[in-house]
Formats: structure tokens, sequence, C-alpha cells
């Protein structure tokens, strides 16, 4: 993922890419500027010598042609300024900046020039042309067949890239010179690239549209293996192919880089796009119209670039071009290119033959040094309304062969469907090679240390999380931690993790030592997962604190705002069995015994008698069923981070507490429910919805209740009530509702000054309903039951859901520095409680595209 400037390249014609596959091409763009006012310069004049194949440049100067192998030269002319012979290298693809001498006419001074003509979609001949390929959209598309099976190749890889001279002496390279020998000169004009990783995949697809159904069958999986130690080799690949997701034209929208961008014929692309038609070609005797467009707003989610539509009366897409504007609210891209190629079928309909995605990636859009990316789908050996057997279609919806991850050399070079350059077929000795080495292990163990917080100290065990060391709490003051755990080399089924901490002010030891027992033959971590976990935990705890990728006694979540007394001593131990299945549906059935005794401002009394209760012991079993249809994610050193994407998650749990079992002291029923689904609303972002509700049978005191998840840290937690104190309220049913939409740079985007900071907006609302029951609601005569705990003024600060919902909402502004997120949250209800602040500001660190 990463490299060189944001280039402002708009193709404005690609007739030889399409009309002449069958010769080497080299693709030259560029843009042409007014070499006094530095103005791009519209409708130049960019042919070969002999004037057979040109194009023009469109309104931000910008141009692209494909030109035979060997083309030294392109001309540059226009009426008013002196003609230009720019030189060409040999590189496949090259660009190439021109600035042209002005001969305009001066009379008295002043400078004659056309008037700029004020663009209109009215009587627009290319409006009109891209509203009759919004029409046609269906019958144009992938699923307008009933039945299709093809070959498809893919190919996927990222390299580091920079000038050659830089790369060659680059750290990396220094320490191990072998890599030289890899780096790729010919790829990019002006860059080389060092690639680190390559995936290939070769398969066999089967497809019906109605009813919807697919099948994939690998015959052939070759990549680069990474280190377990440092990667997910599964979440990477799937972490990349989630960023370069395939593109289907005919959507309305198309995903990258994790934001959805719109398509130039979406039904609503005359609204944010400028169409413009450069010229009419033949390709292999159909004539097209080669159409350029560009964003009205350049900081919008949009495209520039060249459309090929035929005009047989299908105005179907026949190849494109385009890419991100440079100007587009995205961060660490300094560019990305789409290509795609159609054919026509026998049954007169273009069908896809060709999908390319690159990428430049950088720290920002002047660095010179970052990573290439690169994404190529192939498809061949198309079957069209064939008849397929009902049996291919049964299983699972992706199958692996036993060959597959197994094939020789003879087999990809005669299946492949490119040749791939000889870097590109040294990678996969290199980096193995390189792996191996000292220097890089090193550089390795640094950054996990940086980014995960662990650091190697044997091949066997890590030691971390660092950020967990050292905190302070109101109960045990000054906090020191010291834990660590096993690595796959250690053993891929066993999996061991332990940590010790004591407290200077409370002076108690406090510990923790688990184990994982994986059976699925894997190491704990591989999806689908299958394992036993064992742990026993002697710790504190707020009670309702509940956070997300974070751990607990992380030192910056140390500064808590208000009074922060609440807190539990907690003696938990568990055993779990969980399975994972490969339709993303999975279940967990555990038992749990948790002993908890009040510490800081919470003392346990009995509701009748007041006397001191030393502590409650419940013991329960309990089961999850989970359901996540079409889930990816990226498995970390710590959690797994989902890939957001359209389809729900689905989260149901029950638990049973049985009294006198293993000291339990209570017998009781919890049932919870939760959904989550992510909203894609085009141009204007997305939305985060979350649904939940619980019910609580049976009689138990308030800590066995429903503590609803609150937050009195200075940071932004996104699932919990971040102005609603620790055990504010409780309850024994409840029904919750938390919306969250991203505009990403919507507004911002229209408003001047405030568009070149690329800052993107947020608006949240939380809402939650809820109750007690009378048999749990401490009233002075409850012997079975606790008080509610109070504050040293005696008065009650824990509450039930009674009257009214708890409301609270919240505007933000993200992508400051790229990293962080400022929100404003306001509280609306249950202001007169004690220690209740109504408004306040909070944080959010987030690593974004």
């Amino acid at each position: 993922m990463y490299l060189n400037k944001w280039a402002k390249i708009l193709f404005a014609t690609i007739l030889v890419v399409f009309s002449n596959a069958a010769h080497a091409q080299m693709k030259i763009t560029g843009t042409v500027n007014d070499s006094e006012s530095k103005k791009p310069l519209i409708n130049v004049v960019v042919s070969v010598s002999d004037n057979s194949i040109k194009t023009v440049t469109d309104e931000n100067g910008d141009f692209v042609i494909s030109v035979p192998e060997g083309t030294r030269t392109l001309n540059f002319s226009k009426d008013g300024f002196k003609m230009f012979l720019g030189d060409l290298g040999s590189a496949k693809e090259q660009r190439i900046n021109v600035a042209l001498k002005d001969r305009t006419t001066l009379v008295e001074e002043v400078v004659i020039r056309a008037q700029k003509k004020k663009y209109r979609n009215k009587d627009n001949p290319a409006v009109e042309l891209i509203r009759k390929v919004v029409q046609n959209k269906q019958k144009n598309r992938f699923n307008s067949y009933q039945n299709l099976s093809f070959e498809e190749y893919e190919k996927i890889q990222f390299s580091l890239s920079n000038k050659y001279e830089k790369l060659s002496t680059n750290r990396l390279v220094r320490k191990n010179p072998f890599l030289k020998e890899n780096i790729d000169t010919t790829k990019i004009a002006g860059k080389a690239i060092l690639p680190l990783y390559m995936e290939e995949v070769l398969s066999d697809n089967f497809q019906t549209f109605s009813p919807n159904k697919s099948k994939k069958i690998i015959k052939g999986e070759k990549k680069v293996t990474l280190n377990e130690d440092f990667f997910d080799n599964a979440g990477l690949g799937t972490y990349l192919k989630h960023i370069y997701q395939k593109i289907d034209i005919y959507d309305d929208n198309i995903t990258l880089l994790t934001n959805q961008f719109l398509s130039p014929i979406a039904d609503s692309a005359p609204t944010f796009y400028k169409y413009y038609i450069r010229d009419t070609i033949v390709v292999n005797d159909d004539k097209m119209i080669n159409l350029s467009f560009t964003p009205r707003n350049k900081s919008d989610f949009l495209f520039s670039g060249n459309l090929l539509v035929s005009l047989d009366g299908n105005y179907a897409v026949q190849g494109l071009d385009m890419r991100i504007n440079k100007n587009t609210n995205v961060n660490w891209v300094k560019e990305m290119d789409i290509s795609q190629e159609f054919e026509k079928n026998e049954l007169g309909k273009y069908i896809i033959t060709k999908s390319k995605i690159t990428a430049d990636f950088g720290i920002s859009k002047t660095s010179e040094g970052g990573i290439y990316g690169e994404r190529t789908l192939t498809y061949k050996k198309y079957s069209i309304d064939q008849p397929i057997d009902e049996s291919v279609f049964s299983g699972d919806k992706t199958v692996t062969t036993e060959s597959a991850t197994t094939q020789d050399q003879t087999f990809w070079d005669e299946n492949r469907h490119e040749t791939i350059t000889e870097s590109e077929k040294k990678v996969y000795v290199g980096i193995e090679k390189l792996q191996n080495s000292k220097s890089f292990k090193r550089t390795m163990n640094i950054f996990t240390m940086l980014f995960a917080g662990y650091l190697k100290v044997s091949d066997y065990v890590e030691v971390g999380p660092f950020n967990t060391f050292y905190s302070f709490t109101p109960v045990e003051g000054f906090r020191l931690r010291f834990g660590g755990r096993t690595t796959p080399s250690f053993n891929k089924k066993i999996y061991l993790e332990s940590y010790a901490a004591y407290g200077f002010k409370d002076e108690k030891w406090k510990y923790y030592v688990g184990g994982t027992y994986s059976l699925s033959g894997n190491n704990r971590f591989t999806f689908p997962a299958r394992g036993i976990n064992v742990n026993y935990q002697q710790d504190t705890k707020i009670p309702g604190q509940e956070l997300q990728f974070i751990q607990e006694d992380n030192f910056l979540l140390s500064f808590k705002r208000g009074v922060n007394d609440k807190w539990l001593y907690n003696n938990i131990y568990k055993v779990e069995y969980y399975q994972e299945f490969l339709n993303h549906i999975s279940y967990k059935v555990g038992y749990k015994n948790w002993k908890q005794m009040g510490a800081g401002g919470i003392s346990f009394s009995n509701d009748a008698t007041q006397e001191q209760i030393s502590g409650i012991t419940s013991s329960e079993i309990y089961t999850e069923f989970r359901w996540a249809p079409n889930e990816e994610f990226y498995q970390g050193k710590l959690y797994r981070f989902p890939l957001p994407n359209k389809y729900p998650v689905f989260t149901l749990r029950g638990t049973i507490g049985m009294n006198k079992f293993l000291k339990g002291d209570y017998n009781y029923k919890k049932i919870t429910a939760n959904i989550y689904k992510r909203f894609y609303l085009s141009q204007l972002g997305f939305s985060d919805v979350i649904l939940e509700g619980g019910y609580t049978f049976g009689k138990v005191p308030y800590p066995l209740l429903d503590i609803h998840r609150a937050n009195q840290s200075y940071s932004y937690q996104l699932q919990s009530y971040n102005l609603m104190n620790f055990l504010e309220f409780v309850g024994d049913q409840y029904a919750s509702l938390q919306y969250e939409h991203t505009f990403n740079g919507f507004i911002f985007n229209k408003i001047p000054l405030l568009k070149k900071t690329k800052f993107r907006e947020f608006i949240s609302f939380k809402m939650l309903y809820g109750g007690l029951r009378d048999e749990n609601t401490p009233n002075g005569t409850q012997n079975d039951l606790m008080r509610f705990p109070t504050d040293d003024q005696g008065l009650p600060t824990t509450f039930s859901l009674e009257k009214e919902p708890y409301m609270e909402g919240s505007v933000g502004i993200g992508n400051i520095f790229k990293f962080f997120r400022v929100d404003l949250v306001r509280r609306f209800t249950y202001l007169d409680n004690p220690n209740v602040s109504k408004s306040g500001v909070r944080f959010r660190f987030k690593f974004d595209f």
C-alpha cells in the first residue's frame, strides 16, 4: 500500500488499448500547461508523428494516449501556441508533463482569447449520451444473463516504490543486498518498485442469477507466506481485496478504500459529473464514442477519466480508464487508477475481460517513497446461458482443490492469463530469504512493539502489551503490570497468556493466567476457529465499563472525568468451548464463576438489615450465538478488526445462574440480543445502527443486573454512553438504539476554506429505554437485595430508567491530521442526577482511508 505526486490525469482516449490489443503498447499520460500562466490547456492535440493516433487534453489539461511500443516522440499542438516535440522512454507506462509557449497576438497589451463556455446539462449531447448508457444499464450488466461460467485469474501485489537511486540504497536493501536484484524499473516511468507481496489465484467460476447462486473452485493458489509471528496471512489477503474491491461499473456506487465512490454511469451521475465527447472512433468495425468525465466538486468521492461507449443501440461500456481525483478526501493515497476492458461475445453484448486497479500510497501527496499496490483480474473461457448442474452449487461457495497450493511452475506458466515480470517471479523466493535475515526480524520486532504493543523476547514468548505496564486508579494508586504470551512457534495448538499487576495504594497483587487449546488443527486465531479456553483472573474492574479494542488498564484511560470511585475486586474463572463455521455462524458454550467484592466507593450492604456483605458469587452457564454473513476481518495481535460491509451482524446470548452450584448465590436467567448494520448512502457517507435489548428473569442484587455501559474517560467510545457515569443506571430490562452517521467530508467539501483541510463530519444519537421490576428494586425491606451505592453524603448515585429514556447526541470533526477525531457530546435527559456532565469533549484515534 503507498508513492509519487497525485497526477491530475484525465484520460481523453483509449483507442489503441482496445482496438489493437494484440500488439505491445505503451500508455502515456500527462498534463499540458501554459508555460507563462501555468494554467492547464484544453483541447491540445497530442499525436504520434504520422498523426495516425491522436487525442486531446481535457479541461484539466490532462491526457492519455496508447501508442505502439518503440514510439519515441509525441507532438503537442494548439492554435496560438508553439508546437512541442516530447521525447518518450521505453517504459510501458510513462508520464510526460508539457508546458507550451504562447503565440497569442497582443493588441494594445490585451491578450485575445476565446471565452470559456459555461457547462450545462441541458442540450448537452454528452449528457444525453450518458443518460442512454444509464437507461440501458440493466441489459448490459454482468447479471443480465441467466447462467455464466468462466475462468478467472487474479493477481495481487504490493511493492516498495521510490526513485531507483533511493530505493536501491534503502536501509532494507542495504541490509539485504540480494533484494537489489528484485527491483523493477520498467513498470512505472520514473520510479522503481521492489515487490514484497504477491498472490495469484486461478479459479473456475459458476454463476446463476435466477435464483442468485455462485460457486468458485480454486484450482491454483500461490502467494508469499509471511511470518505468522508478525502477520495474519489470510487476513492480509482479505484486507488487500477489501481495499481493492472488484468493480462493477454498472453499480451506482463503487466501494474502494472502505469508501463509496459514485459511478460515472450511476442514475444520479449527471448531477455530480461533467461529461465531454472527445471523438468518435472505430474498434473492430464497431463505432464508439470516447466520452470523458470529471467531477463537478473535485473533493467529493468521484472519479475522473474516459469511457468508450458503443453506438450499436446497446450503449454499453466497451472500455474505461478512470482515477481518483487528487483533491478527493482520501488519506494516504497519491494515485489510484482503474482500467477495464470488455469484448463483444457471441450474443453481441460486451462482457468484461480484464479489470485492473493500481494505487500509489504514501504518507503525503508529495512524498517520494511509498508503496505501490496492484490488483488485476482477467476472465477467459466464458460459457453463456448454458445449463449448470445443480450439484455444482452444493457445499461452500468457495472450494479449494487439494492440489491448488502445490501446483508447480509449469502449471502457472501454462495457465496464467498474462505473464508476470521477472521481479514478480523472484518475490516468492526473495521474501522467504528476507524473513530469515536477522535485520528484518529486528525491524519487525520493533514495529510489532510500537503498533501492537508486544516484543518478542524468544522464539516462543513475547512480552506485552506495553501500554498496560503502567496506569493509575483511585483504588490501586500507582499500578505496575507485566505480562506476556506464547507465539505460534511455541505450539500451534496451545496458546498461553498471563500477567501480574501490583497496586501501590491498596497493596494487593492482581493476576491473570489463561490458556487455549485449538481443536481446528491451526493456531487459535485461524478462521474458522474451534477450541477450548480456560482462564482465571483476579483483578479490579469498573462496573459498566466496556471498551472496544482497548485494554482497560491502558495508561491513557487512567484519566477520568468526574467522580471515579465505583470499583470492584473480581475473582473470575471461566471454561469455554467455541466454534466457528465457514458461513460465519459461530457459537460459544461456557461456565463462569464470578466473585465480586466492593472497592473504593462501593460497599455491599443488605437492603433490609444494612449489614455489610463481603461479596457475592454468581455461578452461571452461558451460550452465545453469532451470525455475521459475508464477514471479513484482519486478525491483529489482540483483536479481530472487522472490515465493515453492508451486511448485518446478529448476536444472541443466554445465561443461567445457579444457586448453591459451586458456591453460587442466586438463581436467574438472562437473555440479550444485538443487531448491527451499516447503511451506505453514496455521496452522503454511511450510517452505523445498533439495536440491542435484554431481559433478566429472577430476583438478583444490582451487581447482577444489566449495568448500562458508561464512559467517564476522555476517549469517545462508540458503543458506550459517553456522558453517563459509571454505575449510574441499572435495570432488569432494556432496549437501546445507537445511531452514528459519517458524512466523509460531504458538507466541508462544499466550503472553500474547509475543503482543503479534508476534515470529515460525524453526528450520533444514542437512546436507552430501561426498567426495574419491584422485586429487584431496593426499598429498605428486601432481604435478598443490596442497597444501591451512595455518595459521601449518603445520596443515591445509582438509578433505574423509569420515567424516560436516557439520551445523548454528538457532533464531531474527524480526519484531523489524518488520525484524530473530536466530538462535542450533549446529554439530553436525567440532567438532575448527581455529578452529571451535561456536555463534554471527547477524543478518538483511528487509522482510516
